[in-house]
């Protein structure tokens, strides 16, 4: 049975998490609707800005944008050992590198999604950062998806080779005119030898938006790789679970999450590191708050081999009657002399500590928003100045419920 044959089968294979799609409601088309951000709405602009897109690209290394289905930006500044480009273009220039990198992370008869894209043309990003050189300033990643009932593919392929280092913001979103549509992200990241990658990925949907990312991280010998993911908008329905695969002695993964849910968002979200050889080490870090909308915290941690260090934490605040937080932490171990372990907590602001910070002068919302940033403050390694104030204003309009 032929690749193409699985791959068709694969179409209707349902994921093993979340809620399922029925992608053929969407349209899926590969036309180029606009030429640059120029012609975006001044709303849609907005909203890349709030997603840590810099439009000026003053303070970024490079840019890609892509909207739906679309790439419509691919720039490097001069000089730069970086290259970027979108993945077609990239298959078939270095049809060398696509046995090796294209869907050997992810799997493409994974489910549906991942069937879906392999079998349509070639989008998304493709950045290769050459051994031992290191780019300092960002380099900035966009998925934008601009028109109604549209279904955006996107397959990126991320290289840093040995000693390299790079930082990438990545911002996905939505044109606020858009009330449907899916987005369906394939992302697989390559960190070789004592190279270190740090992704960002700030998601900022419309209300009526699934998100399925599908994504696997490999680390080689001395990798470090740290992601960070930042979801604190309304958006109907999110399913993930990147798996980091740790497969070189001193590879080391710390993956951080931020997660709000209101009212009417659905968030299946999980991180699994697979621990494959001795001296690597992990850590998973999770903060959720409900104001209203359900949350599905998932972790996993497998360690394989003779002294790896591995620590997951999933914790939950519920600001709202309403909605749920289920957190899902699991340790597995296939030899004595590992070290795992979890801290998993769901709950509600308790009454003495708003009284204690109004006994020093507060306001009931006062205390509780003070509370809860304290609750998401989880340290985000390599964001620009700029982007990390934004985050911080996001997280000071959380105020209490006072109908707890």
């Amino acid at each position: 049975m032929s690749e193409q044959v699985n791959l068709q089968e694969a179409l209707v294979k349902k994921a093993a998490f979340g809620n399922d799609i029925d992608l053929e409601k969407f349209d899926d088309n590969n036309e180029q609707h606009v030429q640059s951000t120029a012609e975006l709405s001044a709303a849609g602009k907005e909203r890349l800005e709030h997603v840590g897109i810099d439009l000026e690209r003053e303070n970024r290394s490079a840019s890609f944008i892509q909207v739906d289905n679309a790439p419509i930006e691919a720039e490097v500044k001069p000089q730069l050992p970086l290259e970027l480009m979108n993945t077609g273009a990239a298959a078939k220039k270095y049809p060398e590198l696509v046995k090796k990198y294209w869907w050997n992370a992810v799997k493409a008869d994974t489910d549906k999604y991942t069937a879906k894209t392999a079998l349509e043309q070639e989008q998304g990003y493709f950045i290769r950062v050459k051994a031992g050189q290191k780019i300092e300033a960002p380099l900035q990643a966009c998925v934008f998806i601009g028109h109604e009932d549209h279904l955006q593919r996107v397959h990126n392929i991320v290289i840093v080779e040995e000693g390299a280092e790079l930082n990438i913001i990545s911002g996905c979103a939505s044109d606020p005119g858009v009330e449907k549509g899916v987005h369906i992200g394939i992302s697989e990241f390559y960190v070789e030898k004592n190279a270190k990658l740090t992704f960002t990925m700030i998601h900022s949907w419309g209300e009526n938006i699934a998100v399925r990312p599908r994504s696997v991280t490999i680390i080689e010998e001395g990798g470090q790789f740290i992601s960070n993911y930042v979801c604190m908008e309304k958006v109907k329905d999110v399913q993930m679970y990147p798996t980091t695969k740790l497969v070189g002695e001193g590879a080391v993964a710390r993956l951080n999450s931020i997660l709000v849910a209101p009212e009417g968002s659905h968030l299946d979200i999980g991180g699994k590191a697979l621990l494959e050889v001795p001296g690597t080490r992990a850590e998973i870090v999770t903060r959720t708050i409900s104001t209203g909308g359900e949350i599905i915290n998932r972790g996993n941690l497998t360690g394989r081999a003779e002294g790896i260090r591995a620590h997951l934490e999933c914790n939950g605040l519920m600001l709202s009657n309403k909605g749920y937080i289920s957190a899902i932490p699991e340790l597995d171990a296939f030899t004595g002399n590992a070290e795992l372990s979890h801290e998993a907590a769901v709950g509600r602001i308790a009454p003495e500590e708003i009284e204690y910070l109004m006994a020093r002068g507060m306001d009931e919302e006062e205390a509780t928003a003070t509370i809860v940033r304290g609750f998401l403050n989880v340290n985000i390694e390599g964001l620009p100045e700029s982007l990390a104030k934004k985050i911080n204003e996001t997280l000071d309009t959380f105020t209490y419920n006072k109908g707890m």
